[in-house]
């Protein structure tokens, strides 16, 4: 199993060795298109992914439609705060640790008020997709 991925890794790296890069000039005076093509490519590939596994963990009780509305309809207080946490938890072990810790935390809390959050939750993915729904 382990050989099949090293010998699939390496293909991939001989397949972007011998790939060529969209400036004919990769040491021209300006070599950064390439760079900037790159970063352009590998952002809108992450943000596509992460989308898609929102959609995908939301959509199980929601449905997949429901759940691309909530998706919209998120404030940006609620996309900065995740995304700063989701920083803070990939930036060092501590933070992972704080992160993951009080990810548990609110998951313990949430089982044992499980009725009251399930309501909460409910009227508040609503009220989100009310508001994707309207973008």
């Amino acid at each position: 199993m382990f050989k099949k991925r090293g010998k699939a890794i390496e293909a991939a790296k001989d397949a972007a060795e011998n790939m060529p890069s969209p400036s004919p000039n990769p040491v021209s005076p300006n070599p950064i298109t390439n760079l900037i093509i790159a970063d352009v490519a590998l952002r809108a590939g992450a943000a596509l992914l992460r989308q898609g596994v929102e959609k995908g963990i939301i959509g199980g009780k929601l449905g997949t439609k429901k759940a691309g509305r909530v998706i919209k309809g998120r404030t940006m207080m609620q996309t900065l705060v995740g995304t700063a946490i989701a920083r803070v938890a990939t930036r060092s072990v501590p933070g992972a640790i704080i992160v993951g810790g009080g990810m548990l935390a609110k998951a313990l809390y949430d089982r044992k008020h499980r009725a009251k959050a399930e309501a909460e939750g409910t009227a508040v993915l609503d009220e989100q997709a009310r508001r994707g729904k309207k973008k």
